[in-house]
Formats: structure tokens, C-alpha cells, sequence
């Protein structure tokens, strides 16, 4: 996110984009970058349960980070905002992609 924008902003701008170049449902890829802790990719592994995500995580080079993808198929671009925020919410210091 742009550190100039806020978030409500940010996340306005987002839908737009994602309406006009998805047909809905689609697949959705999501990155998240966080520190390597287990417990940290669990959280985003739960948020993810049970809708069919594919899920691969990658650690740094030096192994203090690991990246997260997230395919999976979604409903709306309400629907990926929604898991956004939700990961930010339960994820302290996640960068999302």
C-alpha cells in the first residue's frame, strides 16, 4: 500500500482496478511477505481454509522472511478486499503485494 494514501483510499482504487479487468469469479493471486514465523503462515494458511487456495510459501535467501501465495478462486473484488484486510488485521507486520 502507499504510504501517501490511505487506506480506504488505497482499497477504493483497488475495486476499481479489479472490476475492470477480472471477469467475476476469477482466480486471485495474493502475496504476502512476513517474518519467518510459523505461527505468522499459519494465520494466513487459516484465513485461506477451506475455499480451495493453493497455498506455496517461499523463505529468504537468509531465511528472516517468507513470502506466501495465495491462488484461489474468489467471488467479487469485495471478496479479495475483504481477505486484505483480514490478513492485515490478524497478521502484525505483513506486507501485502
Amino acid at each position: 500500500m502507499d504510504s501517501a494514501q490511505n487506506p480506504e483510499e488505497f482499497y477504493e482504487n483497488l475495486k476499481a482496478k479489479l472490476q475492470d479487468t477480472a471477469m467475476w469469479p476469477t482466480e486471485y493471486l495474493y502475496k504476502f511477505i512476513v517474518v519467518t514465523k510459523e505461527s505468522k503462515v499459519e494465520i494466513i494458511q487459516q484465513v485461506f481454509d477451506n475455499m480451495g487456495a493453493v497455498i506455496e510459501t517461499t523463505k529468504s535467501k537468509k531465511g528472516k522472511y517468507t513470502s506466501v501465495s495465495v491462488n484461489v478462486r474468489m467471488k467479487n473484488p469485495d471478496a479479495v478486499i475483504d481477505k486484505y484486510i483480514e490478513i492485515g488485521e490478524k497478521v502484525e507486520g505483513v506486507i501485502s503485494l
